[in-house]
């Protein structure tokens, strides 16, 4: 069984205890969607935990950390983020940073196993691309997504999480029995939600698991309070990057 995590977003006490509760089942795999830093106050102790996870993918926070062309979509706290982040992870001692630009130039954009497709943000930009709920009503751009999906896609990127089907429906872990979507002949695309970052207004951590029968959605409670103490302490973060995590928006 695989658990499916994102945007993690330099929220050690989050990723700490999803972790944890990961721990607690018969999970073989942890896979990232990306997002592993940005707006957050602990990104070199999240990086070096994601080092070993299964697998971990290219986030549009961490091309930004590496290509300062990838921010140029960013508002400007998140910008400041970016280049905060920037100095955590290189103005250190030479070995830590060097093994910190590996890893992080060695993230590829997305990720296959058999008909399962792993992405951040789309199959069509697999950094760029928001996927919110409303868009079932775009039908043209769900048409190009599902085309490039051949059974299952999991993504991350909004932080809001939930179920997309080929059918034209989107449906929230709240309307599912025991937040348990049962996989069928549909084609789906599953946002995992956000780990350091909820936006669904739970501002509990959010992640999947999944056995190919069964996506399970799964919150986690975690020591906010410690985190956002953090971003404040961190003059160049802005505090609304720690006050949104007690709303969950």
């Amino acid at each position: 069984m695989k658990a499916i995590i994102s945007d993690i977003h330099g929220n050690l006490e989050a990723l700490n205890a999803v972790l944890e509760d990961i721990r607690k089942r018969d999970i073989d795999q942890i896979i990232c969607l990306g997002d592993m830093v940005g707006y957050g106050p602990s990104p070199v102790e999240c990086l070096n935990i994601a080092r070993d996870f299964s697998v971990s993918i290219l986030g549009n926070h961490e091309e930004a950390t590496l290509f300062r062309a990838g921010s140029r979509d960013f508002r400007v706290r998140a910008e400041m983020a970016i280049e905060w982040t920037k100095k955590q992870l290189f103005d250190r001692d030479q070995q830590s940073s060097e093994q910190s630009l590996k890893f992080l130039h060695n993230l590829q954009e997305t990720y296959h196993d058999g008909d399962e497709f792993y992405v951040h943000g789309s199959p069509r930009q697999p950094l760029r691309d928001y996927v919110y709920p409303k868009d079932i009503q775009n039908h043209r751009k769900m048409g190009e997504i599902f085309s490039r999906v051949t059974k299952f896609c999991f993504c991350g990127h909004t932080h809001l999480p939930g179920v997309f089907r080929d059918d034209g429906t989107f449906t929230h872990p709240e309307d599912l029995p025991t937040g348990v979507y049962l996989t069928g002949k549909e084609k789906v695309m599953v946002n995992v939600g956000s780990v350091g970052q909820p936006r669904d207004g739970d501002r509990r951590s959010c992640y999947v698991t999944f056995d190919g029968d069964a996506v399970v959605f799964r919150r986690v409670e975690y020591n906010i309070e410690e985190t956002v103490k953090k971003v404040y302490a961190a003059k160049e973060l802005d505090h609304s990057l720690g006050e949104r995590l007690r709303t969950g928006k």
